[in-house]
């Protein structure tokens, strides 16, 4: 299977997601670009600073606080990195050291990347980027481009979603593999795997426990594919819900401990 991943820059958690992928299929990765933009794009008209406040009423302090830090020390390595000081710390330098070829893009929509990726036969794609996947690049792979997503899908569509399964009191959450389509978090589901929310669980343990398993998850959906297994999930719109990106109201009304049920 010929795999093509295209992610962004995320210290935090998207880099050993990406890295466990990397080693257990090395041989097969024909590629990785590293698009620009990382967690904190947002939508136009909303607010960065606003944004980045909310974060720490939903994470709390003490977490914010670490995340923070990880970010800075691996924006300081980057700009080492580029004087000649010790090696570059992002994933697309973990790629290129093990010899996968690695392209720094603007937008994977651009037309000269899609006749690049058009050149290497590509089997399957694998998204961790923010950037808006369109049809003229879905259409490359002879399989599919999969997104892993941090929900039981259909349910739970959009941003930021381990925030908004506390918030509406459910009681389970897990990881999907799923086809990108040009819908929002539409397109069938390859693997998915669950886990019961438990009593202590805020959003950070909820987090860690999605990356604990989406890396397995997403090895598991490529064996699948390479098998040629088609026993899809349906990820269906009517049974569909979609969250957008918090409000500081909802983190607020999240810190006090006041979710949707409660406001219904």
């Amino acid at each position: 299977m010929r795999i093509y991943i295209i992610t962004m820059d995320d210290p935090v958690q998207t880099y050993d997601f990406i890295k466990t992928i990397i080693d257990q299929r090395k041989g097969e990765i024909v590629g990785l670009a590293m698009p620009k933009g990382d967690r904190l794009t947002l939508p136009k008209g909303r607010s960065k600073s606003t944004y980045l406040l909310t974060l720490m009423l939903i994470m709390g302090p003490w977490y914010f606080a670490k995340n923070a830090l990880i970010a800075l020390g691996h924006k300081l390595k980057k700009l080492l990195a580029k004087k000649g000081v010790g090696s570059d710390p992002t994933i697309a330098g973990y790629a290129e050291s093990q010899g996968i070829p690695v392209k720094r893009i603007k937008t994977p929509n651009s037309k000269a990347f899609r006749a690049h990726l058009e050149s290497l036969e590509i089997d399957v794609i694998i998204n961790q980027s923010q950037s808006i996947i369109k049809k003229q690049l879905l259409d490359i792979p002879k399989i599919g481009v999969l997104n892993r997503h941090n929900a039981l899908l259909p349910k739970n569509r959009g941003r930021l979603t381990p925030f908004w399964v506390l918030y509406k009191g459910e009681k389970e959450t897990g990881v999907s593999i799923h086809f990108v389509e040009e819908g929002i978090d539409s397109g069938d589901i390859v693997v998915q795997e669950r886990f019961p929310i438990a009593k202590g669980d805020g959003f950070n343990s909820i987090v860690k426990k999605n990356y604990q398993i989406a890396a397995l998850a997403m090895l598991k959906a490529l064996k699948r594919l390479e098998k040629g297994e088609c026993d899809y999930i349906e990820n269906n719109d009517e049974q569909a819900t979609y969250n957008s990106v918090p409000t500081l109201k909802d983190a607020w009304r999240y810190r006090l401990g006041k979710n949707y049920i409660e406001q219904k």
